[in-house]
C-alpha cells in the first residue's frame, strides 16, 4: 500500500472495498466495543424487532469507510478528521457491503480533502452515506504490513489490540508477582 499526498489527489478520485458480513464479524465487533444492545447480539430479541434478525452496529459499517480511507484513498498515513453519517438501511449477516469514497474537494493549502462516503449492499441499496474530512500524509507512506483477512477482522483486531497487550502485561505481572512471592515467603521446616 502506498499513501497518496495532496499533490496526488483530484476531485473524482475514488476507491472502494467489498466485504461479506458474517455472524462472527458482528460478534467480534460487539465484543470489542462492548455494544451489547440485544438488537446486535441476541437473535431471540432481534426476531421481535422490525429487522427480524440481529443487525450490525452502524459504526461497524462506518468502519468499512475508515478501512478504504486508511488503505486506499488517500491510504496509509492519512488522518481521519471528521465524518458525518446517515444510516439508511440495516446491515445483517450475509450482506455483501461495498464501501466507496470519492474525493469531492481538495484544499491544497490546508492539506485537506473532503470525501463523499457511501456503503451499498449486494442489491446496490444504500445502507450508509455521509461525508468525511481527511488529512493526507505530507509524504508518501509505503506500508507492506499484514493485510487483514476481512475488514471486520481488521477492525476487531485494531480495537482489541490494546486489550491483548493489557492481558499479556497482566499475565506477565501475575507470573512475576508469583515468582517474587514464592521467594519472599518464609519457609517453614
Amino acid at each position: 500500500m502506498i499513501g497518496k499526498t495532496i499533490a496526488d489527489l483530484t476531485p473524482g478520485d475514488h476507491a472502494e472495498l467489498t466485504r461479506v458480513v458474517e455472524d462472527g464479524d458482528i460478534a467480534a465487533f460487539v465484543d470489542a466495543v462492548g455494544d451489547y444492545n440485544p438488537v446486535h447480539s441476541d437473535p431471540a430479541y432481534a426476531a421481535t424487532t422490525p429487522f427480524k434478525a440481529p443487525i450490525a452496529p452502524g459504526i461497524f459499517t462506518a468502519g468499512l469507510i475508515s478501512a478504504v480511507i486508511g488503505t486506499e484513498l488517500p491510504g496509509p498515513g492519512a488522518i481521519y478528521l471528521s465524518q458525518s453519517l446517515k444510516f439508511v438501511k440495516p446491515v445483517k449477516s450475509g450482506d455483501r457491503i461495498t464501501a466507496r469514497v470519492e474525493v469531492i474537494e481538495v484544499i491544497r493549502d490546508r492539506n485537506r480533502i473532503r470525501l463523499q462516503t457511501v456503503c451499498v449492499n449486494q442489491n446496490n441499496e444504500e445502507v450508509l452515506s455521509g461525508e468525511a474530512w481527511v488529512m493526507p500524509s505530507k509524504t508518501p507512506v509505503v506500508y507492506d504490513g499484514p493485510e487483514p483477512r476481512t475488514a471486520a477482522a481488521g477492525l476487531a483486531g485494531l480495537a482489541l489490540q490494546p486489550w491483548t497487550w493489557a492481558a499479556e502485561a497482566a499475565s506477565l505481572w501475575g507470573a512475576w508477582s508469583l515468582a517474587v512471592l514464592s521467594r519472599s515467603t518464609p519457609r517453614r521446616c
